[in-house]
């Protein structure tokens, strides 16, 4: 800038200007100057980047530029960096995502994506991301995405590039692939701790939408959070005030409450480790503020961690009581984040008692000078409620009312309506609280809470003539309307329930009604209108003050007031009064559904923050994991009393249960559309990698040798089973003469819960040259299962290399031959009889240049875990067996018949054993394996 005179002179003179005439004169005169030299043409770069610059000058200075875009355009093409630089600044600010001359710059930023120079690539980086847009992002994700995967890629570049990729899709999630996600996960394990804050922020997002493409990064978080907590594996410029990076610490930390605890123990203890390590820092306090606060960020989403794995009662104990200390504290943002975190404590305790310890200072939070801490003080508070204090708490919210903010108090309404409906042990204290509400609440009333009312009082005989008697003295006072359309309502209904109560004779309703005729509001009076065309089939000795009303209404310059009373005016004048009769039949019982309070409460808090594991409420508003845990339907489930003990009455007197229905409502959090097709999933048997299958079938019988095997890696395996349990060792060997980086492993098993696989080790994530690293799996057998799991390897070496394999694990490996004599076998054989405990199979070889002998079968029988035994079966050439399978809990005896016939290559399997699903599971196991046969060359 210092060499372009041109652009600091005119700086100079706009600063210098004494008043804005003089100013908009210099601009003006600046503009045509530059208008004239684009026209002339023949301008170098260096006069091309001097003009946009003062062009831009102008318009940050707010004046509207509507030429030289084309100019800066040009620049963009420039090979000099500082004329690119200024090109893409122009473009950044001159243009918006829905410009009609963004199209001429798509190719000038894709040639810059693909450039070699990194200086280009951020710059194209940078405008991608500010300026956004659909044509943008569907015409170049895939060369963002290339270059945050580019094992050349410097480390600055990986992280631009992904924030600019999630800024796409914040956009338009549709631009960012299914088949990306294990790359981008894979990127979690970057050596550069600003690549991997910059990918795990892309992983948050995404995680969010598609959780089960992006479950791997849970292992990863686990993994990295106890690289850096534990083992202090962090570059010393990432220590904020001797704190590792908390910024990736509470991302990693938020990122694991996204999906359910893990499975595996190992992944487990090591999620419990840097908990522990976590809470240890915790117990000092320091001094300094900013160290301070970067601790109990890291802190509260540990105990957020922790409370969401559940896992550990006397945990949760002292976290509750160290929260409580939290609330109490002098910093509004310290006060702030323990009240969230109890509120979320509330939303998964088993009891609430620990969090009631602290209800007083709870209900002081009402009158916190912050109002961000009174309202989390109001979700706190109806979380926390249940039979046992639901009184006090509405009291005093009913108290905290008349003062509270005017931002808070329609969801506070929302909130005490819902509380005193739902844990109301008494009818009448329901309609008394929820009058009261209704009278101090004014405007702030939504329509759902009065019509609610109405439906509840509707649905409940021993509720409608208290609600009438005490709703009519509520309208012999000044009400508020919504109370008035309530008395209409349920008076019309049911106040000839308390006509001949003191007080509540037909005129006295009829006054009290016809005194809010002259203040309420259009919608109101028609109401009353109804209720008084009810009062003319109920009370028939009022009906000339009725009439008269009708008469009056229907002269109302309103049409509705105008139609409505002239037609209950010709109703009412009937000849007879069938029809009348007829028209004003008591209204039945509302059908059974939800509270329409809870749709519109969960509506009031959709979009506001990311997406959460949990909703605002007690256990049971938190009670449908499968929803609640991110899963694509965000609609909340919960079950929701009508009134007293969950029932309701019909129109025939009777009772009948309330039923759980869905409420409509978004959790809280951001409302992406993820793609629409689910992402497949590499680790299951349908993506095997090709030739898995030559180690797999020589690993069938045998418990020791090589899984697979290629030029970069080999994959070794060994077992040992005993009873029930197995464990299976692999070893991953790098026979490259480089290392491998993000070495993942991936298990899926088809046959749980039958085979229960956990894994005590997780392989090293690198693996130098000739190197080797393991992991170790535990399989426990708890029934028959057919289906062996598989696993999925993938690691970096450049681009990223996958294998999925099958692990030979299946239920031959939990047999025990046994022996039996010939009386013995056919006595047992007999008496497990068919049905459910036999399985028959039929078939034979499924290819071609098949053959089998009896030797190989013989062997083949063997390797299952039978025991043969010869002499019982009049035909010798079928072959006989016994064997005991075993499983958690017990085993089972089970028989074989094996009838082969070698000139048709055919097999017939009879299989019986004591436990139902066991034939089954066998058989289907041995035509899988027999029907393979050998071949020839093999045979010879």
């Amino acid at each position: 800038m210092s060499s372009m005179r041109g652009l600091v002179q005119f700086i100079a003179d706009l600063r210098n200007a004494r008043a804005r005439e003089l100013e908009e004169k210099r601009v003006n005169k600046e503009l045509a100057n530059i208008r004239q030299k684009f026209k002339a043409g023949n301008l170098n770069g260096y006069q091309k980047k001097k003009y946009v610059c003062k062009l831009l000058y102008v318009y940050i200075q707010g004046y509207d530029v509507d030429f030289g875009h084309l100019e800066a355009v040009n620049l963009i093409s420039s090979n000099k960096y500082s004329e690119k630089q200024i090109g893409y600044l122009a473009v950044t600010l001159f243009l918006h995502e829905e410009h009609e001359l963004l199209h001429l710059v798509v190719n000038s930023i894709r040639k810059d994506l693909l450039d070699n120079n990194e200086l280009f690539n951020c710059l194209a980086l940078h405008a991608v991301a500010n300026v956004g847009g659909r044509e943008l992002g569907e015409a170049l994700a895939t060369e963002v995405h290339r270059l945050l995967i580019s094992p050349t890629s410097k480390a600055f570049v990986k992280k631009k590039a992904a924030l600019t990729l999630l800024r796409l899709y914040r956009k338009y999630p549709g631009i960012v692939r299914n088949e990306w996600a294990e790359r981008i996960i894979s990127i979690m394990d970057d050596p550069d701790m600003g690549v991997t804050l910059s990918v795990t922020s892309l992983v948050m997002a995404l995680a969010q939408d598609m959780p089960e493409e992006y479950k791997g990064s849970y292992v990863k978080a686990a993994q990295r959070l106890k690289r850096i907590v534990v083992d202090n594996d962090i570059a010393p410029d990432y220590l904020y005030y001797r704190v590792p990076c908390p910024w990736i610490q509470v991302k990693l930390l938020r990122l694991l409450q996204y999906y359910p605890p893990s499975q595996d123990s190992h992944v487990r203890e090591i999620i419990r480790e840097s908990l522990a390590q976590i809470m240890q820092s915790a117990m000092e306090t320091p001094k300094n503020v900013q160290q301070n606060n970067a601790q109990n960020a890291i802190l509260f989403e540990a105990i957020n961690l922790l409370i969401h794995l559940d896992s550990e009662h006397t945990l949760m104990m002292q976290i509750s009581s160290r929260l409580g200390k939290y609330i109490q504290s002098r910093e509004t943002n310290v006060r702030y984040l323990g009240l969230d975190a109890l509120t979320h404590f509330a939303a998964r305790a088993e009891t609430l008692d620990p969090i009631k310890k602290h209800q007083n200072i709870i209900l002081g939070s009402l009158r916190d000078r912050d109002i961000s801490v009174r309202r989390k003080g109001l979700d706190l508070l109806y979380s926390m409620c249940d039979t046992t204090n639901a009184g006090p708490i509405v009291n005093e919210l009913l108290r905290y009312l008349q003062t509270a903010d005017y931002a808070i108090r329609e969801e506070m309404v929302l909130k005490v309506a819902i509380l005193t409906e739902k844990y109301a042990t008494d009818a009448q204290w329901y309609i008394d609280m929820t009058l009261k509400l209704l009278s101090l609440a004014g405007d702030h009333v939504n329509e759902e809470v009065w019509q609610r009312v109405i439906q509840i009082v509707t649905n409940n005989e021993e509720l409608q003539a208290y609600a009438a008697h005490t709703l009519l003295g509520y309208l012999k006072t000044d009400c508020h309307e919504s109370l008035v359309k309530i008395g209409c309502y349920v008076l019309g209904e049911f106040g000839h329930l308390i006509a001949e109560n003191p007080g509540s004779s037909p005129i006295e309703q009829f006054l009290a009604l016809q005194a809010k005729m002259f203040t309420g509001s259009d919608n109101a009076r028609a109401m009353i209108l109804s209720s008084f065309v009810k009062f003319v089939n109920l009370f028939p000795e009022i009906k000339p003050q009725l009439l008269q009303i009708f008469r009056l209404y229907s002269h109302s310059p309103d049409s509705e007031l105008q139609q409505r009373a002239f037609e209950y005016l010709s109703l009412a004048t009937l000849p007879t009064d069938d029809l009348l009769r007829t028209v004003c039949d008591e209204m039945p019982p509302f059908s059974e559904r939800t509270s329409i309070l809870l749709s519109r409460l969960h509506q009031k808090t959709a979009g506001t923050s990311e997406k959460k594991t949990w909703v605002v409420g007690g256990k049971d508003a938190n009670a449908d994991k499968q929803e609640v845990l991110m899963a694509q339907n965000t609609g909340l489930k919960r079950t929701f009393t009508t009134i007293v003990h969950g029932t309701r009455t019909g129109s025939n007197g009777g009772t009948t249960p309330t039923s759980a229905t869905s409420a409509s409502g978004d959790l809280a959090g951001l409302d992406f559309s993820g793609p629409s097709a689910p992402a497949p999933n590499l680790a299951s048997a349908a993506h095997l990698t090709p030739d898995w299958d030559i180690g797999y079938n020589r690993l069938y019988f045998s418990h020791e040798g090589v899984l697979f095997e290629d030029a970069q890696i080999q994959v070794g395996l060994r077992s040992e089973y005993r009873g029930h349990m197995g464990v299976v060792k692999m070893y991953i060997s790098n026979k490259s003469a480089y290392a491998i980086n993000s070495l993942t492993t991936t298990i899926e098993n088809p046959a749980a819960p039958n085979l229960k696989l956990d894994t005590k080790n997780l392989p090293d994530s690198s693996v130098a040259a000739a190197g080797q690293t393991q992991q170790t799996i535990f399989c426990a057998s708890h029934g028959p299962f057919s289906d062996a799991p598989t696993i999925r390897i993938s690691y970096l070496a450049g681009a990223l290399q996958a294998y999925t394999l099958q692990l030979p694990v299946l239920m031959h490996r939990y047999m025990e031959p046994s022996s039996l004599s010939a009386e013995d076998f056919f006595k047992r054989w007999r008496q497990i009889g068919d049905g459910p405990l036999e399985a028959q199979k039929t078939f034979g070889l499924s290819g071609k240049n098949k053959v089998t002998n009896e030797a190989y079968t013989r062997q083949m029988v063997e390797g299952f875990g039978w025991k043969i035994i010869d002499g019982v079966d009049p035909n010798p050439k079928n072959i006989v067996g016994c064997s005991v399978y075993q499983f958690e809990g017990g085993k089972t005896g089970c028989l074989l018949r094996l009838e082969p016939n070698y000139e048709k290559s055919m097999y017939r399997v009879t299989i019986r054993a004591t436990k139902e699903g066991v034939p089954q599971g066998l058989a289907r196991q041995m035509e899988q394996k027999l029907s393979q046969g050998t071949t020839r060359d093999s045979y010879d």
